[in-house]
């Protein structure tokens, strides 16, 4: 783990590859809000959709605060490469912030936490994207029996526009399409 000038550290480029987990945080610059909104959230979802398909990952959670954005992603394909995805993911994201906010665009590097082994038990998984799911109890911007109704949080798996971090049955639902993904990926390496 080397850090060059002015960057946080980073793992090697084969930590963020293939089947890896990731807790992506954005965060805006100086912290500046007043930029999280309908007309946002429509274009972070459709970026982040893109983003997915072309990288072949998952956002198993995203929650947008007033000031920065969580997301967990999780690569399917040998080919998934997420620091390559952030990157993709920021540039849009960033054109998508200006366009409607004047000076509003992410620090020049997101935070990230690879998932060891351990965190990617699934119970320990959907232990963490809960807690992240939660974010805006713990800031004070819903109360407990809102957290649900929270407008900009949410998951993106290509191919499942009504699939919700909040119905009874994510957790069952995400596995299997997770894993029919993997053995797609799978066939399609050999």
């Amino acid at each position: 783990m080397g850090k060059e000038q002015g960057h946080l550290p980073r793992l090697s480029g084969g930590a963020y590859q293939g089947l890896a987990s990731v807790h992506w945080v954005h965060t805006v610059e100086d912290r500046k809000t007043g930029w999280l909104g309908e007309d946002f959230h429509g274009r972070f979802r459709e970026i982040l959709l893109h983003c997915m398909a072309k990288f072949r990952l998952c956002c198993a959670v995203y929650c947008l605060m007033p000031d920065h954005v969580h997301m967990v992603w999780i690569g399917w394909h040998s080919g998934s490469d997420q620091r390559r995805a952030s990157a993709f993911f920021r540039r849009h994201a960033n054109a998508a912030l200006l366009r409607g906010n004047p000076g509003a665009r992410f620090q020049r590097q997101a935070y990230d936490h690879v998932l060891r082994e351990e965190e990617r038990r699934p119970d320990v998984f959907e232990s963490t994207v809960g807690y992240i799911a939660a974010n805006p109890l713990r800031a004070g911007i819903v109360a407990e029996d809102q957290v649900a109704e929270f407008p900009y949080a949410g998951c993106m798996v290509p191919g499942y526009p009504d699939l919700s971090i909040w119905d009874a049955g994510y957790w069952q639902k995400f596995w299997r399409i997770y894993e029919a993904l993997v053995r797609q990926g799978e066939e399609e390496g050999m």
